[in-house]
């Protein structure tokens, strides 16, 4: 005959074990998942032109030939280089006061860093 006590803690052990060995088999079927690798498809990568301006050497009057900059727009475009330095991704043109993202997605494909 079994004391109270005994029972409790069988119990207890019983139902420890228990979590213990659904934890494992979760994480064992976790870990069996086979993820492909994520691969960029070709309509996320932009054509850049063979003619494209380099922004971090372009003078002001190359800046100019892109489409919505104008003599303004050039100029905050060299004060932004001298003042921050090169830029490192064609997107932080943004960042310039005069060009929205709007304007950026036209003249993507006509410029490029180095």
């Amino acid at each position: 005959m079994r004391t109270r006590n005994s029972y409790f803690f069988n119990t207890r052990r019983f139902v420890y074990i228990l979590a213990l060995f659904m934890l494992s088999v979760f994480l064992f079927a976790c870990s069996r998942q086979n993820n492909p690798p994520q691969n960029l498809s070709v309509e996320n990568q932009i054509q850049v032109s063979a003619t494209a301006i380099n922004i971090n050497t372009a003078s002001a009057e190359e800046l100019e030939k892109l489409p919505h900059v104008g003599r303004q727009t050039a100029q905050e475009i060299i004060e932004f280089r001298k003042k921050f330095g090169r830029f490192r991704k064609p997107e932080y043109l943004m960042f310039v006061r005069g060009i929205s993202d709007r304007q950026f997605r036209e003249m993507r494909n006509l410029v490029r860093v180095e």
